[in-house]
């Protein structure tokens, strides 16, 4: 049997000053999630945690 589609939507989460990013999916039906997302996250490249935005995920 097949989920229904349109539920979660995979996206992106980038630091802008270093290019590191993770993915993650999205609650596009939920009204929590509307605007961009903004997680604080580890980043490697600057070892320690910084905020990381929404970004468009290349198709």
């Amino acid at each position: 049997m097949a989920s229904k589609k349109g539920s979660k939507e995979v996206i992106k989460l980038e630091n802008k000053e270093t290019g590191f990013f993770y993915t993650t999916t999205k609650n596009t039906k939920s009204e929590n999630t509307k605007g961009k997302l903004k997680f604080r996250k580890y980043d490697p490249k600057v070892r320690k945690h910084v905020v990381f935005t929404e970004a468009k995920m290349p198709h």
